[in-house]
């Protein structure tokens, strides 16, 4: 009888283990009908940024406007256009934030030294600070507090070690 229990344990988790993988599943990509068009979708989707991920390409972002820009890459490839125009387009439409490497000039100045500027910043800052703690002399005690400073040592010494 204790085995018939155990054996129904182990389907149980058996059954479990199966549900939970089907769970995490997600939907398949659908197959590339023309592999050279996906390799190009792919070169093109790594040069461009995701706009809601930010941090990540097009090629590796799965939110749904990550996968619309991705649709679209590959009409315009159907049309014919070239990679370049591609990439133009999507300057043109989304401006130099979604190209994952902007280019160096007057309107991406702080994406590619805004980190640096902000660090130097903050170091200056600290450094400041710390000059600044570092000249400062601590007040002198008056006589007043001095005389109540020895006399709260004096009752401490004499109450000894704790």
């Amino acid at each position: 009888m204790a085995r018939a229990a155990v054996d129904r344990v182990i389907d149980i988790l058996f059954i479990l283990v199966l549900s939970a993988n089907i769970a995490w599943a997600g939907e398949a990509a659908p197959a590339a009908s023309d592999p050279g068009l996906e390799k190009r979708v792919n070169a093109i989707s790594e040069e461009l940024r995701c706009l809601v991920c930010q941090n990540q390409s097009l090629a590796d972002s799965h939110a749904d406007l990550a996968i619309d820009l991705k649709n679209q890459v590959r009409e315009k490839l159907k049309q014919g256009m070239s990679e370049r125009q591609i990439v133009d387009y999507m300057v043109e439409r989304y401006g130099d934030f979604v190209l994952y490497r902007p280019p160096l000039k007057a309107t991406t100045f702080l994406l590619w030294f805004g980190p640096f500027l902000l660090l130097g910043a903050g170091l200056v800052g600290l450094f400041v600070r710390l000059a600044r703690r570092g000249r400062s002399a601590p007040e002198a005690l008056s006589e007043s507090e001095r005389a109540r400073a020895t006399a709260l040592l004096d009752v401490e010494n004499e109450a000894g070690p704790r």
